[in-house]
């Protein structure tokens, strides 16, 4: 709250309040700022307290002014156009019945850090709806410590800790990932297995091997925000393919391959995020049929997994990794600091993905790695997995209720972790309103590749089953909708 007694003006402090958010990427570039007019009566402020704020913003290169648009975050970096295959700057044949953003010579929305910083900013007492992970008594367990003094205590890992552990990852890890991932109907051999520095090191292991800069990649959209910041860092061209119910459009995928050669195609099969959809097996057939027959790779991130039916429809299964590469990890279901990821891939590809680890880490810390093994062979990670299972399901069925009561709609059926909620307005605008309330929201604009402006958001169901939040959102929303 901005105070009159304060030692700095209330044109300073307005000022200070959106370059802190700026610098801390809670802005992110492309952003725009309340109208003078909103702000102003957001802030019971007089419009030239808050042109006074947007000018020192202006001045010190944070903000931007586009006639007749009102003021917006800077830093973009403009792209040109995707070329089409015969040089042309023309996106996408006409024909497609809907547009894929991000074809059209429009700047890139996507600063790789500031998609990431976010994920790190203290968030106070208050429950965080937009935030990604379970909250942390969800996942704390006395296994977990059990498993590392077991480990740690035994004379074995204290020799192999003066020396660099297996490249491929910890041998007794990846055996129990062998027998789990089999379990799912998926036949993957140890060796086929490197284990990483969490899921997202696994799909840069990927990107880095069978890529190179101006390589184009289809991502579902909407998709995982920090996904299509890694690519564009690493100079990739983003295609992004609209996801439904059944899973991603496959007219869409059928063109982009046709004009852009796509090397690969990243997807979040099952409970993605954020709509939580599942793919359907015929959904699923359509797309490694595209793959087979323009040669491209299918990466899945499985990262959900673990509270996700096991019957469900994955590609890796289907193809027993062929054009398939398997990415899942345990920061989700477990212990976001521990950092363990894995991914499995067709035996060919195997000795490439492994020199790009070793390039970039060497190996990975065997003592968690080994204390996790102990954790899956003793089925202690399976009971707790169930137990957080169970709690979702209680939390997700009193959060939709209060969504509905709020007067929010749901643009996809709730499953998983995450609610794609349609609140009616700018979420851009109201996520940094409900910021000043102590709230961190997930705009949906974060999810495209274009960060077009959207009335949608995504929610966290562990973190909203708080009814004084859902208070404070409707009030929001009603003072926007006036």
């Amino acid at each position: 709250m901005l105070m009159r007694s304060a030692a700095q003006s209330l044109t300073e402090q307005l000022a200070e309040r959106f370059a802190a958010r700026i610098r801390d990427r809670l802005l992110a570039p492309g952003s725009r700022l309340p109208s003078v007019r909103q702000c102003a009566t957001q802030h019971q402020l007089s419009p030239s307290t808050v042109v006074a704020a947007y000018d020192q913003l202006l001045a010190q290169g944070l903000i931007e002014a586009r006639p007749q648009r009102g003021f917006f975050v800077r830093d973009w970096t403009p792209k040109p156009a995707l070329p089409s295959a015969d040089g042309s700057p023309s996106a996408i044949e006409a024909g497609v019945s809907r547009r894929p953003a991000g074809l059209e010579g429009l700047a890139a929305p996507i600063k790789a850090t500031a998609l990431i910083r976010g994920m790190f900013h203290p968030t106070g007492s208050k429950p965080q709806p937009g935030m990604g992970v379970f909250p942390p008594d969800w996942l704390a367990t006395n296994f977990m410590t059990a498993a590392v003094r077991k480990v740690t205590s035994s004379v074995a890992l204290q020799e192999s800790s003066l020396k660099y552990g297996e490249p491929l990852g910890d041998g007794d890890l990846r055996r129990v990932l062998s027998a789990r991932l089999m379990g799912l109907g998926l036949p993957a051999a140890p060796g086929q297995i490197i284990t990483t520095v969490g899921a997202t090191h696994a799909l840069d292991i990927v990107s880095r091997t069978l890529l190179k800069a101006g390589d184009c990649v289809m991502v579902e959209e909407p998709g995982w925000a920090v996904e299509f910041a890694r690519l564009d860092a690493l100079g990739m061209r983003i295609l992004p393919v609209p996801r439904g119910p059944a899973g991603p459009d496959i007219e869409v995928m059928a063109r982009y391959c046709e004009v852009h050669a796509p090397k690969l195609f990243v997807s979040v099969s099952v409970l993605h995020n954020p709509t939580g959809h599942s793919l359907t097996p015929g959904s699923a057939h359509r797309v490694l049929q595209l793959a087979g027959q323009f040669g491209f790779h299918v990466v899945e991130d499985d990262t959900y997994s673990h509270i996700a039916p096991e019957h469900a429809t994955r590609m890796s299964v289907l193809d027993g990794l062929q054009r398939t590469i398997y990415v899942s990890g345990f920061a989700k279901i477990l212990a976001p600091n521990w950092r363990i990821g894995f991914l499995a891939a067709p035996p060919d590809l195997v000795e490439r993905l492994l020199d790009t680890k070793l390039l970039a880490t060497l190996t990975t810390p065997s003592l968690l790695e080994k204390a996790l093994a102990h954790c899956i062979e003793q089925g202690q990670l399976r009971r707790h997995a169930e137990r957080i299972r169970t709690r979702l399901d209680a939390a997700r069925s009193r959060s939709v209720k209060l969504a509905l009561q709020a007067g929010c709609t749901f643009a996809a059926e709730p499953a998983g972790l995450f609610g794609w909620v349609d609140t009616g307005v700018d979420t851009d605008q109201l996520a940094q309103r409900m910021l000043d309330e102590g709230y961190l929201l997930a705009p949906g604009a974060l999810f495209h590749a274009a960060r077009a402006p959207t009335t949608l958001m995504r929610i966290n169901f562990a973190t909203t089953q708080d009814a004084a939040f859902w208070a404070v959102l409707t009030k929001q929303i009603a003072a926007m909708s006036r």
